[in-house]
């Protein structure tokens, strides 16, 4: 993997996609992880504005800590980025509230499911309101087994965004390039989460399997499709990953196709 060439690709397609948008840069998101980390800095590199936001709801210290060390990173080694710290933990607990009042079962876990989302939603919501307010772009931070994979993303949450300049990148590539462009020791070593939890459970506590478990289920479904035979795989371990994988990949279907339309026949208009 040709990690600088690949760096600068990206960069360049930043750089062309403002111009033809005719923005004034960049928003991104920072949560403390490997993704945000990568896209943040890539953006920085174009040498464009970019601003990114801390967006805290009820977060463990620990991301919080990581999210800091990554944007002095920034601040200390581009002059064309800014930070934005805004807690929206008391505008989430109102929207609880709001809920629970309309007394909506919010305790059990899809309720929990539902409320992560919302966290993610809050965000975006965020996000493209600063993103307005000085005509920047919303960077999306989803790698391509979370955008193309399984659908670890949550619909008009985190997979709200203007562009994906990673979400070609298997996980293990952004580590990759993350080393290639300097970011935090802490960072690259962190466990992935997505930290909507309120009990700080990893990506792969979720999913039942690592990334690198992913990516290999992925290949398979890239040359096998959704059936491959039985002799593919070589212990039960790989049988419970490709099971992970596709029933994930098959129920978050809707978040990777483009919105259903209903077509309606020319004679009918």
């Amino acid at each position: 993997m040709k990690n600088h060439e690949i760096i600068e690709h990206i960069v360049t397609w930043l750089i062309d996609y403002n111009s033809i948008a005719k923005t004034k840069g960049f928003v991104v998101g920072i949560s403390g992880g490997i993704d945000s980390a990568v896209v943040s800095t890539l953006c920085a590199k174009t040498n464009l504005p970019v601003l990114v936001l801390e967006m805290p709801i009820h977060q463990a210290k620990e991301q919080v800590k990581l999210g800091k060390k990554h944007i002095d990173f920034l601040l200390s080694n581009f002059s064309n980025v800014n930070s934005l710290e805004l807690n929206l933990s008391s505008s989430y607990d109102t929207l609880v509230e709001s809920l629970s009042s309309a007394n909506l079962n919010i305790q059990n876990e899809q309720g929990f499911l539902t409320l992560s989302n919302t966290r993610s939603r809050l965000r975006m919501t965020t996000l493209y309101s600063i993103a307005g307010i000085h005509q920047m772009l919303v960077c999306g931070t989803g790698n391509k087994i979370e955008d193309f994979g399984i659908g670890f993303f949550t619909k008009y949450g985190d997979g709200g965004v203007d562009l994906s300049p990673i979400a070609d990148l298997l996980k293990s590539e952004v580590y990759k390039l993350g080393n290639e462009l300097g970011v935090h020791p802490d960072i690259l070593n962190a466990r992935p989460t997505d930290g909507l939890w309120d009990d700080g459970r990893t990506d792969e506590d979720q999913i039942g399997a690592s990334y690198d478990e992913l990516e290999w289920a992925m290949q398979i479904h890239d040359k096998f499709g959704d059936e491959p035979s039985d002799d593919i795989f070589k212990s039960e371990r790989e049988i419970e990953i490709w099971n992970i994988y596709i029933k994930r990949h098959k129920a978050n279907k809707h978040k990777m196709v483009s919105i259903p339309v209903c077509v309606i026949p020319q004679e009918l208009k």
